[in-house]
């Protein structure tokens, strides 16, 4: 089953059980989905819409920030609640020795020996990390590791 499938069939099922929070997300998710196709012409495949989730998730994080240093914890709690359902929709996320593995690979695979070569790294390892790690994270990490 494709994962648009999936996320229609959840849809449905959060409609037949009153699920109303959990509806409105998925159905966030369907627009933002459905506002891609449009703007590109395209229909999306699972790579697609699971770059549409992460940045979604992305979006939810910041706005967590924001609403906790405004002291808005009902707001923060919604964007949480949102978060738990888009992650749904990700691959399993890798672990960090597996993170670390990838970045090692990607080094020695483009030749990387320091920070000028951070894009060459980064764009070998993003289509394998998408939608499984957090790139800011991953990002962090290959700095570290071309600085050492």
């Amino acid at each position: 089953m494709s994962l648009k499938a999936r996320i229609n069939d959840d849809m449905k099922a959060a409609m037949k059980a009153r699920e109303a929070e959990r509806l409105a997300t998925i159905r966030l998710l369907l627009a933002a989905m459905k506002q891609k196709e449009v703007d590109e012409r395209i229909e999306l495949d699972d790579a697609a819409i699971i770059a549409v989730v992460d940045k979604m998730l992305k979006q939810r994080r910041d706005s967590v920030t924001q609403y906790e240093a405004a002291n808005r914890q009902d707001l923060a709690d919604r964007e949480r609640f949102e978060m738990t359902v888009l992650a749904d929709y990700l691959p399993q996320p890798l672990t960090d020795a597996e993170i670390d593995a990838l970045i090692e690979a990607a080094v020695a695979s483009t030749g990387a020996a320091g920070l000028p070569d951070m894009g060459k790294v980064m764009g070998a390892v993003k289509s394998q990390m998408a939608g499984r790690a957090d790139m800011a994270a991953v990002s962090a990490r290959i700095k570290a590791r071309l600085t050492r």
